[in-house]
Parts: structure tokens; sequence; C-alpha cells
């Protein structure tokens, strides 16, 4: 789409799906403390691979036309590392709570930028690289290491961040001479198949209540996704994308209000600086590199 249709619209579709999201990290962080990481994530995909499905057989193209790609192998290696991603930030979420989690990861658009160049063979001006650097530092300010707080889980979110800036840059590379859709389609099943091996050794019983924790947390996955979708249709992706920062407003909100979970000082400095730096970058987007 090369134009807006509601940018007022879109706005507000892309702010709603980011506080799905951050709902959904709330429920991810109470299922996968109680059971299985990979359990959770599996029945997560199985519902998500139904909805691709589901739009895949709706396309006016038809299903077969729609899913075609001559990129398969990408998109393999894109549903290796989307699994990989959505287990780190999911297990990082039981181990340094959410908002420490997100704050980390919020680092991703910045990734994105730096590994665009190698990958993409796109260029990256002084400032963009600059504001990575400072990106960089704002996590390290947020991570404290050397200052006897530093532990190994943080490194779970941080390595979430790089693994979904990778799918991110494949996923772009993926749709410069094909339709977005097949890159949407197949992450979705290959990733189902792909946490039914990880995750079928790991199903146990669930409390009822929890059952019902989960078909919550398997339809804010849909409706996000779907949210996303539709904010793209009305919006161009580059004047929305700052909105999505707002993830780490919600989740903060509901990990204190849910969880108990604390907002310190050097963690909300570090995520200013991470947020300024990343809508730097993004109000580049507009600019010559």
């Amino acid at each position: 789409m090369t134009a807006s249709r509601n940018p007022t619209l879109g706005i507000w579709l892309m702010v709603t799906a980011v506080a799905a999201f951050a709902a959904q990290d709330g429920f991810s962080k109470h299922l996968a403390a109680a059971y299985s990481t990979q359990m959770i994530i599996m029945i997560r995909y199985w519902v998500f691979a139904g909805f691709v499905i589901l739009l895949a057989l709706r396309r006016p193209e038809g299903p077969r036309a729609a899913i075609r790609s001559s990129r398969l192998p990408a998109h393999l290696v894109r549903s290796v590392l989307l699994v990989a991603e959505i287990c780190l930030i999911v297990w990082g979420y039981t181990q340094i709570g959410l908002i420490n989690s997100l704050a980390v990861f919020s680092v991703c658009p910045l990734l994105v930028v730096a590994l665009s160049g190698p990958v993409l063979g796109e260029a990256i001006s002084w400032q963009r690289w600059a504001a990575v650097g400072a990106g960089l530092v704002g996590v390290l300010v947020i991570l404290r290491p050397g200052m006897g707080v530093f532990s190994w889980p943080a490194l779970l979110p941080l390595a979430s961040a790089f693994l979904f800036a990778l799918y991110s840059v494949l996923t772009r590379l993926t749709t410069r001479d094909e339709p977005t859709f097949p890159a949407f389609f197949w992450p979705g099943v290959i990733g189902a198949v792909l946490m039914t091996g990880l995750g079928l050794p790991h199903l146990t019983a669930m409390l009822p209540a929890d059952i019902g924790y989960l078909v919550c947390y398997c339809a804010l996955s849909i409706l996000s996704h779907w949210l996303v979708l539709k904010s793209y249709e009305q919006i161009e992706a580059v004047r929305v994308q700052p909105f999505s920062y707002l993830q780490l407003v919600f989740t903060s909100i509901v990990g204190i209000l849910v969880y108990g979970e604390v907002l310190e000082l050097p963690v909300a400095i570090g995520s200013l600086i991470v947020v300024a730096a990343g809508l730097y970058s993004l109000s580049l987007e507009r600019k010559p590199a």
C-alpha cells in the first residue's frame, strides 16, 4: 500500500493491537510459570496455524496461489527463528518479569537497522548507527552489568530481540519479489509443526481455570495479529510503527497491577533511552539514508 486510507483508524487499530499483545504477555507469564513453556507455545501455534489456514482459504486468488512461494527454505529459517524467539521471551517473562523483559526487547527495531546492512545490503547512515549505539547504551543501563544485579536470565530477552530482528530482516528479503501473505502463512504452519515436536513430550493436564486463561491467551494472539494486519490496511507501516512502543507501557501496567512488579529507576531511564533512539531511527525512514 502506497498511501494511507484512514490514518486515524490505522493508528487506533495499532494501539489496540499493542494493548492486546500486552494482555497476551500477561497470560503467557502466568501459564509458562505453571506449565511447560513448550506446551503453552505449542498450543498457541496450533491456534495460530488454524488462523492463517483460514485466511488462506478466504483469499480471493485461491489458497494454492496465496501460499505459493519460491523462498520456502527462507521461510523455514524464519520459522525456526520465530519459534526460538517466542520461547526465549516467554521464558524471560518467568525469570525476570514482564517489565524488565520488554524493556530489553525494545531494542529490537534498532537491531533491525543494524542487520539491514549486512543482510539486505542497505546503506546505513551514521545517524542510524548512532541510534543503534544509543539504544545499546540504554540496554546496558537496564541490565547494569558489573553492578551486582546482572544475571544470565537477562540475556533471554536480548537474545529474543536479536532473533526477532533477524526474522524481520529476512521477512523483508522474502517479500521483495513476492506477495507478503506467504511470509505470514508459512511461519505459522511450519512453526506449528516444529512446536508440536518440541511441545508434545511436555503435554500435561491443566486446571480448569488455566484452560480458560489458555483460551484467552490464544484468542488474544489471533486478535493482536488481525489488528496489526487491519492497521496496515489503513496506514503505512512506517507511520504507525512508533505506536508499537506503547507495548512497553501497557505491559508495565500489567506487570505492576497483576504481578506486583516494580519499575526500577535504571530500567525506566534505560527504556527511555532505547525508545528515544528507536523513534529517532524511525524518523529517518522518511529521509535519504
